[in-house]
């Protein structure tokens, strides 16, 4: 690994995390005069936004906000982008930071066109992280359609095969460098807006709800990837173990928050995030019933009141107060039947579906790694803002669960008080 010394650049503001919070915050900053560095630890921008179908408040896909984002980032010389990139050390104070960040090779550079002749000269093919593992992809692979930067990805698992040769030997504008080593880059900025945003969490460990145990049992961030054009169905929402068109769907709210075995507190995106996407089922199969079990369901503001109102006139979806205790598979079909005691009437309810949704939480992902700086913590790993000390600021889902407007809302202020910083010291 080569480490390299960087000019110092103390009146500027490192951004970590390229979502959708990181990408308002540097936005935000760059466009009033600050130079921003925006690092992201994936090969793209773009964030949890990006693997979606849809999101509030219009339900527009992910290009409609990303597109505009990525085209006023790349027109602003204030702001420096480095993918793959991580923080490995932060010291210093206020308006005077020093930080280490490593950056890992993509084995392509600048040449590259988009052109895929890499990635279809490759034959070894890996899990798409970006799917959640519903598909395999390339080891040379465009991270997803509208990908920034448009720049393929070499995959570590194939450096050092005769793959990688053979990326190589197809690439003829000579973008795949195999030779690329990681680097250490080492930056002074005066401010620190941490967007390292959320990963759901991991259904596998809620045994009652049968995650990873039969296959027609996914997650709420799947389930977008199943509705979204550009994933591994092509917008074809069908069961995992057959391909078949589901005449039933079961979603499964709480899956893991509101539960102190695993998370102690409500991840306030999921209530809407079901009822969103029991909007896609029934635009693709409009005879299909729907099932929602939920302990309550929290609708925030009066947009998302009003969109639940739209959906309690649905004569095919039926909203059940009680939460799911157990489900089981039946083998020769594959089909699930969840059980849940009505909270309403007290009546058990074996309801049997095609196919469940379980409604998994937002987890800060400081929950399981924490950052390398002088920063604190809740008991569920979200960063606490100190506005007092300032200099380092939470953004976001990193900060407390949000939603994307919410989140954007946030950043804003965050960037303001990253610019506060350096105006103040």
């Amino acid at each position: 690994m080569t480490e390299e010394k960087t000019a110092s650049a103390s009146g500027s503001i490192l951004v970590v995390g390229g979502g959708i919070s990181g990408l308002t915050t540097t936005l935000e900053a760059a466009e009033v005069g600050y130079e921003v560095f925006l690092i992201e630890k994936n090969p793209y921008l773009g964030g949890r936004v990006a693997q979606l179908n849809q999101y509030f408040p219009k339900l527009c896909p992910p290009t409609c906000g990303l597109e505009i984002n990525f085209r006023r980032i790349k027109d602003n010389p204030r702001i420096h982008v480095m993918t793959l990139a991580e923080v490995e050390k932060v010291e210093g104070t206020p308006g005077n930071y020093n930080v280490a960040i490593k950056v890992s090779p993509r084995y392509v550079n600048e040449n590259c066109t988009c052109c895929g002749d890499c990635a279809e000269a490759c034959q070894t093919e890996i899990e798409s992280e970006f799917d959640f593992g519903m598909q395999k992809i390339k080891g040379a692979y465009l991270p997803f359609g509208m990908a920034f930067p448009a720049r393929f990805v070499i995959s570590s698992d194939i450096i050092g095969t005769e793959d990688a040769q053979r990326c190589k030997d197809a690439c003829k504008y000579d973008a795949v460098d195999l030779d690329m080593a990681p680097k250490t880059l080492n930056f002074n900025v005066g401010s620190i807006v941490w967007a390292t945003g959320w990963e759901p969490y991991d259904a596998s460990k809620i045994d009652s709800l049968g995650f990873g145990q039969h296959p027609n049992i996914i997650t709420n961030m799947m389930m977008e990837r199943l509705a979204a054009p550009n994933g591994p169905t092509k917008g074809k929402i069908i069961r995992p173990s057959d391909d078949k068109e589901p005449e039933s769907i079961a979603f499964v709210q709480c899956a893991g928050s509101r539960d102190e075995n695993y998370l102690p507190y409500c991840s306030y995106i999921c209530c809407m995030a079901s009822l969103k996407q029991a909007t896609y089922v029934r635009e693709r199969y409009p005879e299909a019933k729907i099932y929602v079990f939920y302990i309550d369901l929290r609708t925030p503001g009066y947009r998302y009141e009003r969109f639940y109102e739209t959906i309690k006139e649905d004569e095919n979806i039926f909203l059940i107060k009680g939460k799911v205790a157990e489900v089981s598979e039946d083998p020769s079909t594959k089909n699930i039947t969840v059980v849940a005691e009505n909270a309403v009437t007290g009546e058990k309810i074996h309801q049997t579906v095609e196919m469940v949704v379980l409604a998994t939480g937002m987890q800060p992902t400081t929950a399981t790694a924490k950052l390398p700086a002088d920063l604190k913590y809740n008991e569920d790993g979200f960063i606490l803002n100190d506005f007092e000390a300032g200099g380092m600021f939470a953004a976001g889902c990193a900060n407390k669960p949000a939603d994307v407007v919410s989140s954007n809302q946030n950043a804003t202020g965050m960037a303001l008080k990253a610019i506060q910083t350096l105006v103040n010291r």
